[in-house]
């Protein structure tokens, strides 16, 4: 313990360096604008200004990266709150709670807790990368393609806390999404499948962030213009000191709620190619399941808003762990900063905590100063970023516009994408109006891929035996956890039912 801590005071002055530090507070400001605009996210961020570190030493220029994508963690909700088009992949699950709250006329109070839980996620993830750095990544060496499935499983398991007591119409928004999620290459024999009159589109699968925008932006907006008939609606927001003290204090309210996301984030995104995204969404629908007030997610609960930030932040440290002590990226951003690292003449592994200590507890020094500074960067900015709520929606509402074509462009950079955007969006303004969640629909389009690609992997290892499921630790373990939440909200309706009745 002690050589961890004289490790750890030695990463935090090499931090502190005059040139670091400036790498640092750069990245972090970048970082948040870059996550703030949608579409972009953090990869593209980080490939993007990846050429500029050849210009300054190895230890500058992974601080540096490392804090744009620190930043960016925190920036994403920012648009997924004011706007209700989710940043980056790893904000969606913000929309959910923080849109309601931002037209009830409380996004500083969304804002606030978005960029607290990001610090005490990130703050305690931090905390276990320093402290339980091999052990983790021996653990999560553990987890083979039966375990990743298991895992996806549990998520979806969530998805029945999400769709409140109306248990069909969730499994129908789920099952829509699995089959968008099918859609392209098939993953074992490379042929094409779902490609609907054969345009070539849809080789390359439905983007996640593409569904999305689509969904949450412009279907967000033809829901607005049909409820306000086009008349003009300026939401009002409070910004004096005394609501930022008061929405400081509510820190109470979500503080288990985050710890659990937090912890939970950390572990999912140790896991190779687990990431940031599954954990927010995995970490909203726990906090849900084990609500006292489930009905009131998605309307504006803080916790909701809480949960999937703090998860997602402690992914992106958790993220960093696989690739540091193994060699293999956490994350696709991750994989980026290998690729530096590779470029610099580092080679991740084992070996490089003793080859090259100053680099990896420099590194790590610099994560407690990035999450630092990126929520006092975060809370200074709140009322530039509430202004945009003051706007009239009919100037906003052509800005919402461009900004989700020029998200749903910029992925893929084809014109295809935008067009099934505005379809999705339709789509989504259509599910609303019947009544339907949208968001375990979101969710499975993401969690499909992985847990096709882990179910079958599992299936050609054992010979078709789905035995290996059950025979395995932490794959059984994980099963009969996802039971017991599917059945938890069963029998708490069944219960409800007996009541009203006696």
């Amino acid at each position: 313990m002690e050589s961890i801590l004289l490790s750890l005071s030695g990463g935090l002055l090499e931090a502190f360096q005059p040139l670091n530090l400036l790498m640092i507070v750069i990245g972090c400001v970048v970082g948040l604008f870059i996550g703030a605009m949608p579409g972009l996210g953090s990869v593209n961020g980080v490939a993007i200004l990846l050429p500029i570190t050849f210009l300054v030493p190895p230890n500058a220029a992974i601080m540096f990266l490392a804090a744009i994508y620190y930043g960016a963690m925190y920036g994403g909700a920012i648009s997924s709150i004011t706007l209700g088009i989710p940043g980056a992949s790893t904000a969606v699950a913000t929309v959910f709670d923080g849109r309601p709250l931002a037209i009830a006329g409380k996004a500083d109070q969304a804002l606030t807790a978005a960029a607290i839980a990001s610090f005490i996620g990130g703050t305690i993830s931090v905390v276990l990368f320093t402290l339980f750095a091999p052990p983790l990544a021996d653990f999560a060496l553990r987890f083979g393609p039966p375990e990743e499935f298991a895992l996806m499983v549990l998520a979806f398991a969530t998805f029945i806390g999400l769709g409140g007591d109306d248990i069909p119409k969730t499994i129908f928004s789920i099952l829509i999404g699995l089959v968008l999620a099918t859609i392209g290459l098939d993953i074992i024999s490379g042929r094409p499948r779902l490609i609907f009159f054969d345009i070539t589109g849809f080789m390359h699968g439905v983007n996640f962030l593409v569904l999305a925008i689509g969904i949450y932006g412009i279907g967000e907006m033809l829901w607005t213009l049909e409820q306000t008939e086009g008349n003009v609606i300026v939401h009002k927001v409070n910004m004096s000191w005394r609501a930022f003290v008061r929405n400081l204090g509510h820190v109470k309210h979500y503080i288990k709620t985050t710890v659990l996301g937090s912890v939970l984030g950390y572990f999912v995104g140790t896991l190779p190619a687990a990431g940031a995204t599954p954990a927010s969404l995995m970490s909203y629908g726990l906090a849900k399941t084990f609500s006292k007030d489930p009905d009131s997610f998605g309307k504006g609960n803080v916790a909701g808003v809480a949960a999937p930030e703090a998860a997602n932040n402690a992914a992106s440290t958790g993220s960093m762990l696989p690739m540091i002590t193994l060699g293999i990226p956490g994350s696709p951003t991750t994989a980026i900063l290998l690729g530096g690292m590779i470029i610099w003449g580092l080679r991740p592994g084992p070996l490089l905590f003793t080859e090259h200590p100053d680099f990896v507890w420099g590194l790590i020094g610099s994560l407690y100063v990035a999450n630092t500074f990126t929520v006092l960067i975060n809370l200074a900015f709140i009322p530039l970023f509430v202004r945009v709520l003051t706007m009239p929606f009919t100037i906003l509402a052509p800005i919402i516009f461009v900004l989700c074509v020029v998200g749903g462009y910029a992925p893929s950079q084809s014109m295809h994408d935008v067009w099934l955007m505005l379809l999705f969006g339709v789509a989504g303004y259509l599910f609303r109006k019947l009544n339907y969640p949208v968001a375990p629909a979101v969710l499975a389009i993401v969690l499909g891929p992985l847990a096709e690609q882990s179910f079958r992997q599992s299936l050609l290892g054992s010979q078709g035996e789905v035995w290996i499921f059950f025979e395995r630790p932490i794959s059984a373990t994980c099963i009969a956890i996802a039971a017991a939440l599917v059945l938890y909200p069963v029998l708490r309706s069944l219960r409800k039912k007996a009541k009203a009745k006696s």
